[in-house]
């Protein structure tokens, strides 16, 4: 079940078996969530990425129910972190309790929720400044600290964390910093008729819809850990990355390739890690079609995902309600594809 030992399968083949098990990761977590295709797809194109995902969307939307079906396809483990304005690091994290044995008392670690595959920061800003930058050595890292001492996380590790961006009383906006951790920004709408006809079939009848996991949970990390270094050895010819320098310089105010809407309703671009979440985006991209390397096409479509979140307005911006979405549209049309 699931992915086929890769170091013995020609190039072709891998690119084959990659796209069969995205394809059917897709498949099984279609079976509960209705709609929202591109979703499931980034956050799966940031599992084989190795990146994080924040998930915005109104309540209701399933977002929840998503990424633990996503969880449970994989074959990998999961938890959920409810974000609170009195949650603490330590719930997170883990702390030191004091035990005993055998007549002796000593110290030992108790891991929190933070350890497992796929973990879901669920409205993660409710919560207050210092317990959100507790996430952010394990997202960057892949490890968490507690008392001096250093846990590793088991790979692969993946943090899908959502806001609703309705309700602002109570909430505490993410840190530029943290914001520029996740890989990609995925918005979640509100259904279509149809969709939402299908969702009240799914969930009001006597029988709920299941997933089966692609993978053997005993080897489903070893598997997607494989996968993913396919991901890494994906060809960006050199126009093609004069094509994803132009776009994060276009997109950087003041620069010498900025775009006027980016100097206008900015105040700063992407850092570099924009730059690796769209080169990663566009490497899956080119596997899901069949290819080893990248074409234009690939970055076009990881463009808005990879970046809305890392441009940040200025006051003129908000004032005039200029989205980060428009500002990246106009980009588009201004930076020119270059010639071999």
């Amino acid at each position: 079940m699931g992915a086929a030992p890769q170091k013995q399968m020609s190039p072709d083949a891998r690119v084959a078996e990659f796209r069969k098990t995205f394809s059917r990761a897709e498949t099984e977590v279609g079976r509960v969530i209705v709609g929202h295709q591109q979703v499931i797809r980034k956050v799966l194109t940031a599992l084989f990425s190795g990146g994080h995902v924040l998930v915005e969307g109104v309540p209701g939307l399933g977002k929840t129910l998503m990424i633990k079906t996503a969880a449970d396809a994989l074959g990998l483990s999961f938890k959920r972190i409810q974000f609170t304005p009195d949650l603490m690091p330590s719930d997170i994290i883990g702390t030191q309790v004091l035990t005993e044995s055998n007549g002796r008392r000593e110290f030992s670690f108790r891991p929190g929720p933070i350890f497992a595959h796929m973990v879901l920061g669920d409205e993660i800003n409710r919560a207050t400044p210092k317990t959100q930058s507790a996430v952010l050595e394990a997202m960057e890292e892949h490890q968490v600290t507690v008392f001096g001492d250093t846990y590793k996380l088991d790979a692969p590790f993946i943090v899908l964390a959502t806001q609703n961006p309705i309700e602002l009383e109570g909430t505490y906006p993410l840190p530029e910093a943290q914001m520029d951790r996740f890989l990609f920004k995925v918005v979640m709408t509100s259904p279509k008729p149809d969709e939402l006809r299908e969702i009240m079939k799914r969930t009001t009848g006597s029988e709920m819809p299941k997933t089966q996991p692609i993978f053997d949970p005993a080897l489903a990390p070893k598997q997607i850990e494989t996968l993913k270094t396919l991901v890494r050895e994906v060809i960006v010819a050199e126009p093609l990355e004069r094509y994803a320098i132009a776009i994060i310089a276009a997109c950087t105010p003041a620069g010498p390739g900025a775009v006027p809407e980016v100097s206008q309703y900015l105040r700063f671009g992407p850092s570099p890690r924009g730059l690796q979440a769209l080169i990663l985006c566009s490497k899956v991209n080119a596997l899901l079609d069949g290819r080893v390397s990248v074409a234009y096409d690939d970055i076009d479509d990881a463009v808005v995902p990879s970046l809305r979140h890392r441009l940040l307005r200025n006051f003129q911006a908000e004032a005039e309600n200029v989205t980060t979405e428009s500002i990246l549209e106009q980009v588009m049309k201004r930076v020119k594809r270059p010639r071999a």
